[in-house]
């Protein structure tokens, strides 16, 4: 909010005669109370003779393309003379007699603009008459130049002070929660804390801001008013004031204050409301009450009604909005903007005066609904204190009659009572609980009576605080207890950090995924980050049964896109989106892997506990049930070439063999021992399908995809597919580190012939087993068919390391736990040793 030194100045004073401050000292005093600002800057400076000067004589000057006139200004004693002043001029809106702001030849205006004498239009113009924007105290172009109050000065007075051009002005940077600032009102009150001074509110005492209300005693109602209750208004006030001069124009006082706030003025009624706005907070909007027809009506827009609205726009309205109405139709779309059908005119002479309490979430929807922010919006959006209607109707109406005329009709229409505001139970001591520094009862009390409080001061030291009507925001506890520390002074609150303590750094499930994505990587796979959505229709595309778990998907409320409605259960569908998509664009060799969690349904809807305080372990235990199950996937899908053929190397295209491998790669690098079997599950071919288990529990499938789902995806022939859930696999710390043999190891050899359906793994499995602790580890290096093992045979040969830990191996014990092995292989497989 923009506003000016002065009249912060001005309002504080009333309480604390001669107090003043600097610039620089007002904006630290507004950051010591919590309010940063955007920066403050003084009015421009305006230097050499700009003096105030009399119109005594105006000369329409005719033959040019504008109007022009030509005036002879009485400026006193200032030109050196006394005679009248030669000044050409286009504005419009002065007469003769009026006093005006002459700036002589030598004045330089802001930007750097002198004034000098000179021949224009046939005439001498010796001078310039000036507006509030050449001046430096507007930044919007006004329709015409200044003209002041009779009783302002003397022709040849200098017009700085008269002006007020020497004051500064703040940008007050008002966070949404405290709308009461976006007021003089509430920015001087808090500038009296800032500075521990008193404070008269202007909205009780109007004469702390320079105001007298002069009203009738109330007597019947303005305008018959009626008001729906979905409209949600709380409070609707209006007044009638009769016979004004719709001639009268805002005096000066009036038209720099708005200027200065960053408002235009526009004519007297309007810019009456708008500085009732800025001074207490409370929106207004003046109507011209011969344009009004009947009674006035209060209720939401219907379908298809339009409004054209102040700002010359028309807007086809929405069943939500808030409109004020009467027997012809919509006058004012509430909260918002006025409409102009019943606009203020040139020649109104009856106003009527509203002053409204409506609901902020209403009048936001219909701000951010139309485009259209204004002041009044912001200020609703915000809150606006409801106790103060009757006080802005009686000060505008006032303000009005003193200014343009007319009486005060003694009807008033107000609607709507005054709810109490609820107490708010505190411990004194909850501010030094809170922020560690010590608050005395009566420093907490003391702060808390500043913001507008009542305090009750129990003995036992719990206090009954009740929020003023201004203090929406202020609701529980901890929102009083930062009252407390901001108006004492956050810097007052030592900042120190906490000690950390010792730690491990990361998670063991965090080492486990970063040691999965490094060895992956470092395996040739390039990481993509697969969409956490997948389509509705991809279960029945793949042809998935009825009770696959991959079914259970979660609909996402408001998606992103309609065809990626719900959360993935599987990385597959987008990593395939991801093949398909760079495969039709000329990569045709890719191996990707993906790292992320999927989402599984677990319920229908979620219990809602109560907020008023901690949920039972029942019901907390429900809420977490209830919530999407979302285990860890890593998956990778490879095409292409897995090695380049070249002059020296043959091509090797990425077959399911390296599906699997890259499973044993995720599961080296988690510390885990892969079994792996034939598998049969959707999207892979039932043919070449490797089920992952670990500990006899399923974890994955990895494998050739089938040539349907190839279509289906659009992905090249013979693509592969691997898919693991990382939450299932046992997570075990290894601490302290393993102990390394100082001793060497032995290599053995060992071939065995098996039958064809003899799953190479179950060799395995059976030859760790007979070879005992001393066996290191075990790989699989040949698989060997010919005519001479005999149909329906293979031979499966394995490399085994033997290591003993505290001594060098012999050749015999090694060659002993090797024919074991064997032996076991036998009785368990059928198996037979090659020689």
């Amino acid at each position: 909010m923009l506003i000016s030194q002065n009249w912060i100045t001005r309002i504080v004073r009333h309480a604390n005669p001669g107090w003043g401050v600097s610039a620089a000292e007002l904006d630290s005093g507004f950051v010591r109370v919590g309010f940063e600002t955007e920066g403050y800057a003084s009015i421009p400076e305006t230097t050499g003779p700009l003096v105030i000067g009399r119109v005594e004589n105006i000369k329409e000057l005719e033959g040019f393309k504008k109007p022009i006139r030509h005036c002879l200004v009485n400026v006193g004693s200032a030109n050196g003379s006394g005679d009248l002043q030669s000044i050409v001029c286009g504005a419009r809106n002065f007469s003769e007699g009026d006093l005006v702001v002459v700036s002589l030849p030598g004045t330089v205006l802001p930007g750097n603009f002198e004034i000098s004498a000179r021949k224009t239009y046939g005439q001498i113009s010796a001078g310039m008459i000036c507006s509030a924007m050449e001046l430096g105290l507007s930044e919007k172009q006004n329709p015409g130049i200044i003209t002041l109050d009779p009783e302002s000065g003397e022709p040849g007075d200098d017009a700085r002070d008269i002006l007020g051009l020497h004051d500064t002005i703040f940008d007050v940077n008002i966070t949404p929660d405290r709308g009461y600032a976006l007021s003089a009102r509430g920015l001087c009150r808090e500038i009296a804390s800032a500075f521990c001074l008193k404070f008269t509110d202007p909205a009780f005492d109007p004469s702390a801001a320079g105001v007298t209300i002069t009203v009738p005693e109330v007597s019947g109602e303005a305008a018959p008013v009626q008001i729906d209750d979905e409209t949600k208004a709380r409070r609707f006030g209006l007044r009638l004031v009769r016979g004004i001069d719709p001639r009268a124009a805002s005096p000066w006082w009036l038209q720099r204050e708005l200027m200065l706030s960053g408002q235009r003025p526009v004519n007297v009624a309007t810019d009456i409301t708008n500085y009732v706005m800025l001074l207490l907070g409370q929106p207004m909007h003046a109507f011209d009450a011969r344009k009004i027809q009947g009674g006035i009506h209060v209720r939401r827009a219907r379908k298809g009604e339009k409004l054209r609205t102040l700002d010359h726009v028309e807007r086809a309205l929405h069943p939500e909005d808030v409109v004020i109405c009467d027997d012809q139709g919509i006058q004012s779309l509430a909260g918002v903007m006025g409409g102009e059908t019943s606009e203020i005119s040139e020649s109104t002479t009856d106003v009527y005066l509203e002053a409204a309490i409506w609901d902020p979430i209403a009048v936001a929807r219909t701000s951010r609904r139309h485009k259209l922010s204004s002041e009044s919006s912001r200020r609703f959006e915000r809150g606006v204190d409801p106790a103060i209607v009757e006080t802005a109707l009686d000060i505008a109406a006032s303000l009005l009659i003193e200014i343009a005329g007319g009486t005060i009709d003694s009807g008033r229409t107000l609607i709507g009572e005054l709810s109490a505001m609820p107490a708010i139970s505190m411990r004194a001591t909850r501010p030094t609980e809170l922020a560690g520094v010590e608050y005395s009862q009566d420093v907490v009390v003391k702060r808390l009576q500043e913001v507008g409080c009542q305090v009750e001061d129990a003995a036992s030291g719990e206090l009954e605080v009740t929020p003023p009507t201004w203090r929406s925001d202020l609701t529980m506890p901890a929102e009083l207890v930062e009252e407390v520390l901001r108006l004492e002074g956050l810097e007052a609150i030592p900042s120190i950090l906490p000690t950390p303590r010792g730690g491990r750094g990361l998670s063991a499930a965090q080492r486990r995924r970063r040691a999965i994505g490094h060895a992956l990587a470092y395996s040739g796979y390039a990481e993509i980050l697969p969409t956490p959505f997948m389509s509705p229709d991809l279960p029945d595309m793949w042809g998935l049964p009825d009770n696959d778990p991959r079914r259970a998907t979660v609909k996402v409320q408001n998606p992103l896109d309609v065809s990626q409605s719900h959360l993935a259960t599987t990385l597959l569908p987008a990593m395939f989106e991801a093949v398909a998509r760079n495969h039709a664009r000329g990569r045709v060799n890719m191996e990707i892997f993906g790292l992320q969690q999927v989402s599984f349904h677990r319920a229908e809807k979620s219990p809602m506990p109560s907020v008023a305080q901690r949920p039972d372990d029942a019901t907390l235990q429900a809420v977490l049930d209830s919530l999407p199950k979302q285990p860890l996937h890593v998956a990778t899908v490879g095409v292409g070439q897995r090695v380049y053929g070249g002059p020296l190397s043959t091509a090797q295209d990425y077959s399911w063999a390296d599906a699997v491998e890259s499973a044993q790669i995720v599961a080296r690098a988690a510390g885990m021992q892969l079994e792996i079997r034939q598998g049969e599950e959707l999207p892979w071919h039932p043919g070449r399908c490797a089920e992952l288990r670990v500990n006899g529990e399923t974890v994955g499938y990895a494998g050739e995809l089938h040539p349907q789902i190839l279509e289906k995806m659009e992905l090249p022939a013979r693509t592969c597919a691997m898919e693991l859930n990382i939450s299932a696999l046992t997570l075990e710390e290894y601490l302290p580190a393993p102990v390394l043999s100082a001793y060497p190891s032995l290599h053995q050899d060992i071939a065995l012939v098996v039958d064809e359906d003899i799953a190479a793994e179950s060799v395995r499995q059976v030859v760790v087993e007979g070879a005992g602790e001393l066996l290191e580890s075990v790989e699989l290096f040949d698989i060997y068919r010919s005519d001479q093992l005999g149909e329906g045979k293979k031979s499966l040969a394995f490399a085994l390391v033997f290591r003993a830990p505290d001594r060098t191996l012999r050749d015999e014990e090694v060659n002993e736990r090797r024919m074991a092995a064997a032996e076991l292989a036998r009785q368990r497989l059928g198996a037979e040793m090659r020689s």
